[in-house]
């Protein structure tokens, strides 16, 4: 009488683990690009919205913020969020101000969050 064994065997399991392993391999780079492009994205929209408050700020008072407090710190505010404290979405702002001109500048926090130091000047001006 013949007893039927039942399960995988073990090199049927490591056929199976390799084969998760490859695919992992293949999955996670491209996932990690994809947040770095995200992060670019949102770095360079976060950028012209930067930009946007700036030229409405100057419409109204006829020259531009000399602090970033003064586009966050009225009511109604023309910026949202303060994008000059802290890291978001992987980057680092920082404004240089002036009456007559502005230059921000987005850095990224780490070489896997975004691949690029983006740069905003006076009229909207987007350089990578």
């Amino acid at each position: 009488m013949k007893i039927k064994k039942y399960g995988f065997t073990l090199v049927e399991i490591m056929i199976v683990v390799a084969i998760i392993a490859l695919l992992a391999m293949i999955a996670i780079p491209n996932l990690m690009r994809a947040r770095v492009n995200s992060n670019d994205a949102v770095a360079q929209a976060n950028l012209k919205t930067i930009a946007t408050a700036m030229e409405s700020y100057a419409n109204v008072n006829s020259n531009y913020p000399t602090t970033t407090t003064a586009l966050i710190g009225i009511a109604p505010p023309y910026l949202g969020e303060d994008f000059f404290t802290g890291i978001h979405d992987g980057f680092s702002y920082d404004a240089t101000l002036t009456s007559f001109t502005y230059s921000v500048v987005a850095t990224p926090a780490g070489t896997n969050l975004g691949s690029t130091t983006y740069t905003i000047t006076t009229g909207g001006v987007l350089t990578p």
